[in-house]
């Protein structure tokens, strides 16, 4: 799938296909699995998206609550008291994309009032479905994401990523999004084992069949510690490995903890693909 237009708020868009996009997590939490604490407050946020931007960021995703397994959750209002100065001040300070990562209609509103241009839930809109007529209203790029939480799922990994993906597709269909503003996110790590996170990514090209770009998160994921026998905040090499794999499977967009390490890794795997699909000579 090359030549993608993804249409976001505010009259931004971006262009999928030839080139792997690299979105930076920034998480101004205090319980984040892998940097919990590390960007709460607002002048270290920024210094951290910045530093994301000049490593070769093309979006900063910031998030205000815990999604790992066990976090506390938190109230919108306090979710909103971390992300809302930060997409603000991101916002006026220079044409990099902000992503708002929240399962909450109420925050991924305020949010894109604040500046932000993509809403990322993690719910796949099946928690709160209005984060659909959020997207549908303001034009915000949407990342639908797929869970294995609070569900019986498919024996087959892809089977349930089938399932679970339509009937989203379905809600975002009904609120009025348009195809162009959708990128999915198979979900990696949620509510999987090893094993099947394993099987999603050498089955991964079979996701291409639902018609949308796709975006990858491993970054730091219990899974890559499973095979590289590597803390959280150690991983990043082994993330880098499977953002190659599964950018050579057909991924779009991959969202990481430590962007240099990625770009330069994406950067072999567009080469290779380029060289693939225009060999010397032909």
């Amino acid at each position: 799938m090359t030549g993608i237009r993804w249409q976001l708020a505010h009259g931004r868009h971006v262009e999928l296909g030839d080139k792997a996009l690299v979105m930076g997590i920034l998480n101004v939490t205090p319980d984040s699995f892998s940097d919990g604490g590390r960007f709460e407050g607002l002048d270290r946020a920024l210094d951290q998206a910045r530093r994301m931007g000049d490593e070769g960021a093309s979006i900063i995703d910031v998030g205000g609550e815990s999604t790992r397994p066990g976090a506390a959750s938190v109230s919108a209002a306090e979710e909103q008291d971390r992300v809302l100065p930060v997409i603000a001040a991101l916002a006026t300070a220079g044409d990099i994309l902000i992503s708002i990562d929240t399962y909450r209609e109420e925050t991924a509103r305020l949010a894109v009032q604040a500046g932000a241009h993509i809403v990322n839930d993690v719910w796949g809109l099946q928690r709160e479905p209005g984060i659909a007529r959020v997207a549908a209203e303001t034009g915000a790029g949407l990342v639908i994401m797929h869970t294995g939480r609070e569900r019986e799922k498919l024996a087959d990994v892809i089977d349930d990523q089938f399932l679970f993906l339509r009937r989203s597709l379905e809600i975002a269909s009904q609120a009025g999004v348009g195809d162009a503003q959708i990128v999915l996110d198979p979900g990696f790590g949620f509510a999987k084992e090893a094993d099947e996170n394993l099987d999603l990514m050498a089955r991964f090209e079979e996701l291409s069949r639902l018609g949308y770009p796709l975006l990858a998160g491993t970054s730091r994921k219990r899974f890559v510690g499973h095979v590289t026998g590597r803390e959280p905040a150690d991983r990043d090499a082994g993330t880098a490995a499977t953002s190659v794999i599964l950018r050579m499977k057909g991924a779009h967009i991959f969202r990481v903890h430590n962007v240099a390490i990625n770009v330069d890794a994406l950067a072999f795997a567009d080469a290779m693909l380029a060289r693939a699909n225009n060999p010397r000579g032909s």
